[in-house]
């Protein structure tokens, strides 16, 4: 790659095109993760979709290694590349919702919160994540799961139709008519066909929520977690909850004479009025232990969606491990108990996220995210600010998932996945993986896109 084939590029490209010694090249190839370190040869930052065709282009004319990155949250890392091509899709931040067909169509640089914060003032939302800087684009792709997943299914479930930059840098338009298998296969099969430009949801009337954090100490973990295991079927599906392991972060968010304290967390979203959100949490408030703190409280939903943005801010050295989780036995109970009682002190965490209720409602083969029969997406994160304190919270999350990984399923949510190997992507998608490998084949059968939890043609 020389120098005349760079400024060939930049003389077609709308937006910037960076190189190392440029001013903003450090700052731009950052990662979430500050664990991972990449250097890209050419940061492509494309404004629209035609950047992005002639960036594509551009990378398989040059037979460069090509990364795509929405906003950058990936936890190996697999947003970026040593060397290669980095098509940053970051400045494509535009939203626009139709109140009248309760739709959203988001570009992929945009973060869960610009699309919060959109469709709020319509008193709509897109089932997602649950932190607003989480980039739509890769939380898409990989599935998307949330406080409103149990009442209206995952993100992937929601989402109409893609505009979609294939490896040839053909544009085309995937919806239930128009590339069917390739929008299949898009949804829960992350960015192995193609670069999506465009996303077209569904959205659902969510204003106000009944919603905040309720704490126990650590030693009323073993009744909360059978507890929580036994009611959660029951639940309304307006009530989306998820269990924590951790510690009280150290932010005035929280009393201080808590910060540390090992913790067990139910993290609770109501959609629906404060009077039906109190109800609903009737049976928690009357079958478990006086809690170190109870939070909740009728507020906007953006508002909760963003509340662990202080928290969590880039620049964290992470480690995460996943699991589809389908039961949580008494000695299951025992090992989490056993390992998060060993947490490092700072922000490290166990998970567990319910992907039961109206995730259920989709058969498993209907597009390319199958785990239709678990109830939870575990994650465990190894997480501080201090590059000398990464090993321990590594070690910690990997001893902390091999003990409990024989209780649960053998694949996991790939956003929760470090770069572990083609078995564990194949256990991910079980028997829709052929398939996902016969569509890779027809959409990119030379693996153009294979920075990502890899899915191999053929």
């Amino acid at each position: 790659m020389d120098t005349e084939a760079i400024n060939q590029l930049k003389s077609t490209f709308r937006g910037d095109i960076l190189e190392p010694g440029d001013a903003e090249y450090d700052d731009v190839r950052a990662l979430y993760n500050a664990m991972i370190d990449k250097r890209p040869r050419l940061i492509a930052r494309c404004c629209d979709t035609a950047d992005v065709v002639t960036a594509v282009r551009f990378g398989r004319d040059q037979g460069l290694l090509v990364a795509l990155r929405g906003c950058g949250h990936n936890g190996p890392g697999l947003g970026s590349c040593n060397d290669g091509l980095l098509i940053d899709l970051s400045l494509m931040k535009g939203v626009y919702v139709d109140p009248d067909n309760a739709t959203v169509r988001a570009q992929p640089g945009c973060e869960q919160g610009d699309v919060d914060h959109a469709t709020h003032a319509y008193g709509l939302a897109v089932p997602a994540g649950i932190v607003s800087t989480t980039g739509i684009s890769g939380l898409t792709l990989g599935g998307g799961h949330g406080y409103l997943s149990r009442l209206h299914g995952l993100t992937v479930d929601n989402l109409l139709e893609a505009e979609v930059v294939l490896a040839d840098g053909r544009i085309v338009t995937a919806n239930i008519n128009q590339h069917e298998d390739l929008f299949w296969a898009i949804r829960g099969g992350g960015g192995n066909f193609g670069v999506v430009t465009s996303f077209l949801f569904q959205a659902h009337p969510v204003k106000d929520v009944y919603a905040g954090p309720i704490f126990w100490d650590l030693a009323d973990a073993r009744q909360i977690m059978a507890w929580y295991r036994d009611f959660l079927p029951t639940a309304p599906r307006e009530l989306g909850m998820f269990l924590g392991l951790k510690r009280v972060p150290k932010v005035e968010l929280f009393p201080e004479a808590l910060w540390g304290r090992p913790i067990v967390a139910l993290m609770t979203c109501y959609n629906g009025t404060e009077e039906e959100g109190i109800e609903a949490m009737r049976p928690v408030r009357e079958a478990l232990p006086e809690p170190l703190l109870d939070g909740m409280t009728q507020m906007p939903f953006p508002m909760w969606q963003s509340a662990f943005d202080p928290i969590l801010p880039k620049g964290l050295q992470w480690y995460w491990k996943g699991d589809f989780v389908k039961e949580l036995p008494d000695e299951a109970i025992e090992r989490h108990i056993e390992h998060a009682s060993q947490a490092p002190d700072g922000l490290s965490l166990m998970h567990l996220y319910p992907i039961n209720g109206a995730v259920h409602d989709t058969d498993s083969n209907a597009m390319a995210w199958s785990c239709r029969d678990a109830n939870w997406s575990m994650v465990i994160a190894g997480i501080d600010p201090e590059p000398e304190n990464a090993e321990t919270v590594t070690q910690w999350a990997r001893d902390y998932w091999e003990a409990i990984h024989p209780y649960n399923a053998s694949g996991a949510y790939i956003n929760f996945m470090m770069e572990e190997g083609d078995e564990r992507v194949q256990a991910t998608y079980g028997p829709n993986y052929p398939r996902l490998a016969r569509i890779k084949t027809r959409y990119d059968p030379e693996n153009f896109f294979r920075v990502n939890q890899n899915i191999r043609p053929g």
